[in-house]
């Protein structure tokens, strides 16, 4: 039995980047009422990205990773409560219940629940050893196996898989990729792109070994820690520990007990509100409905999309106007290259080479009916913001012109 609730205009939970910028966005925007944030790690909002780079490096430290200080949040009048769980929203009477037993009535609900890794799911998968990365305590956790001379092997050749492999040779581990697909990056980059980072990766080192599906863990006979990759029925990649990176499943569970709409993520309309009207839903659980740009519903795991549904919410819920949705972009350090990703190059037609992939510093522009509908820049801090732009304006550039290194980008766009 629960006591009576406590009562809270503004509930958000889950304190990732999402819901940490929810609240303070509230507060920019002029709500009055009260906010409390609820999280199930026994941290403040935190940057993820650092974790599979900087802070696996050792360069960062946990506190660096916070997107704002404990002092933001009590500047900002928000309850902040980490390591608690929700267990139930009840819509009807419109209150929430935690684990604790304690019950919190809500004006209005924010569902800013994330994702967690996808797991593998062959024999031996439960052995030591064998790391997913989401949280600072996962990473903290690699860091104790994480040493010279280890043999580790990645299983996923997407943005994860590549960032710790840039790290790991770095520091001195024997590193080997193991990718299902034909080429990494596949799901988000050309072959082009992939073909230029799997060159870049072996020079430095790294195994890459595509075409591969893992079928299974084995043990060293002598402990319960995993000693090699099994990948097929005779061939074995030899391991010292491994790291899984092969996706995010959106945790929804707690949505789609609730009874709201769920589609491969949370689903929400252009002001991010569930099929409920008093509840939100953003960040990477939330299947939202990118009319202006994508004219799909899409869901998308990244910090500026993140923090553009937290945008989008909070202004709805003040009950203010909202600019609509711009094009999505992406980052991704692998030691000196920073590849920035805008726009969803699927479905394109042409790909542009501007600039040579050798000199390290280039643009993939990727263009469907004529009109540039994504960009990849390597080492393009500047063209890539024109890109943004490109991207966003849907333009209609010729191919010999986005290819012409003889005229800036920034140019270029200027005459079309």
């Amino acid at each position: 039995m629960t006591n009576d609730p406590i009562t809270a205009n503004v509930i958000v939970i889950g304190a990732g980047q999402a819901g940490g910028d929810a609240v303070t966005l509230l507060r920019q925007n002029g709500y009055e009422g009260d906010l409390v944030l609820i999280g199930d790690e026994p941290h403040l909002p935190y940057l993820r990205p650092p974790l599979s780079k900087a802070f696996l490096a050792g360069e960062v430290t946990e506190e660096s990773l916070q997107t704002k200080g404990a002092a933001a949040y009590e500047k900002a009048r928000v309850t902040v409560r980490t390591a608690q769980l929700v267990e139930k929203i009840d819509r009807h009477e419109k209150r929430i219940s935690l684990q604790n037993g304690e019950d919190i009535a809500y004006g209005h609900l924010v569902l800013a629940t994330g994702g967690r890794p996808r797991m593998m799911k062959v024999p031996g998968a439960g052995l030591k050893n064998i790391f997913y990365l989401r949280t600072i305590a996962d990473v903290v956790s690699l860091r104790a196996a994480f040493l010279p001379g280890r043999r580790v092997v990645i299983v996923g050749g997407g943005y994860i898989g590549l960032e710790v492999a840039s790290i790991a040779v770095k520091l001195g581990l024997d590193v080997t990729i193991l990718e299902g697909a034909p080429r990494v990056l596949v799901r988000v980059t050309s072959p082009e792109m992939s073909a230029f980072y799997e060159r870049i990766h072996r020079r430095e080192g790294v195994k890459i070994r595509t075409g591969i599906a893992v079928s299974g863990f084995l043990a060293d006979p002598t402990s319960e820690t995993v000693a090699a990759v099994e990948c097929g029925d005779e061939e074995t990649v030899e391991a010292d520990l491994v790291i899984v990176g092969i996706g995010l499943i959106p945790n929804t569970e707690l949505a789609e007990s609730a009874g709201l709409l769920v589609d491969n993520g949370i689903v929400v309309n252009e002001h991010a509100q569930t099929s409920d009207p008093h509840i939100y839903a953003i960040g990477d659980c939330a299947a939202h409905a990118h009319h202006d740009f994508l004219k799909r519903k899409v869901r998308l795991e990244s910090v500026p999309n993140a923090t553009e549904q937290a945008r989008i919410a909070a202004a709805a819920i003040c009950g203010k106007a909202v600019s609509p949705a711009g094009p999505p972009w992406f980052w991704s350090d692998q030691y000196k290259l920073k590849l920035q990703m805008v726009g969803l190059s699927d479905g394109y037609e042409e790909v542009v080479l501007r600039g040579d992939p050798e000199s390290e510093s280039f643009m993939a522009i990727y263009l469907k009916n004529g009109e540039v509908i994504a960009a990849d820049a390597v080492n393009r801090i500047a063209d890539f913001m024109t890109a943004k732009r490109l991207v966003a304006e849907s333009k209609v550039i010729p191919r010999h012109a986005l290819a012409d290194e003889s005229e800036p980008l920034k140019a270029i766009a200027a005459r079309f």
